[in-house]
């Protein structure tokens, strides 16, 4: 099913609302009333409440929401239903603490391939992975890798979009601080640490 009328933002609040849901599930809570709910994800509940209706209604009356219905109807929104195979293309330092991060497995993701171009880190092995030479890009087309990690320098990073585009990539998580580019069929969100901690100046009081 497609939901061609949902906002981007509202797509962004569903993996906070299916973090804390999995929270709550291994607590053993099997239910969360809405006022609840929303002091956790600290969102308003009809905020919460619009955001839901856009699937279904997924609540019951004088019981609230039932959470590993929650958990089983969300992942199947944002396709996370099973394990899904990731790339990483850059293994220096923003790469190299990305393959530590255990926050992936929470979602069902798997670095499963390492690329990189520096000779001196190809052949070698990062936690259980081989970084493999970056121009065997296409080999996530034979494997059927779909979503990718670039975290390489800016100025190959555009070159890297474009190969991994051909590699049949359509989602690109880029962790590069620079504009890319890439086709409409191709999803790419940047992540650009430096450029938000820029903005918290401005909500600090005057000295």
């Amino acid at each position: 099913m497609r939901y061609h009328k949902i906002s981007d933002e509202t797509i962004k609040r569903l993996p906070i609302y299916l973090r804390q849901l999995l929270l709550l599930y291994q607590r053993g809570c099997t239910n969360v009333s809405s006022d609840g709910f929303s002091n956790l994800v600290h969102i308003a509940g009809s905020q919460i409440r619009k955001d839901f209706s856009y699937f279904g209604y997924f609540g019951v009356r004088g019981r609230g929401y039932d959470v590993k219905r929650l958990i089983k109807e969300i992942k199947k929104i944002l396709k996370l239903e099973s394990c899904r195979n990731v790339a990483l293309v850059g293994a220096g330092r923003v790469g190299s603490a990305l393959l530590g991060y255990p926050g992936f497995k929470r979602y069902g993701f798997k670095i499963s391939c390492v690329l990189d171009a520096d000779k001196r880190k190809i052949g070698k092995k990062i936690g259980d992975i081989i970084v493999k030479n970056a121009t065997k890009i296409d080999v996530l087309e034979k494997r059927k890798i779909k979503l990718a990690i670039v975290a390489t320098p800016s100025d190959v990073a555009q070159d890297v979009i474009d190969k991994l585009v051909k590699a049949g990539v359509n989602g690109i998580l880029n962790f590069t601080p620079c504009t890319l580019t890439a086709p409409k069929k191709v999803k790419i969100i940047n992540i650009d640490i430096a450029n938000d901690l820029a903005t918290l100046p401005y909500y600090l009081p005057s000295p």
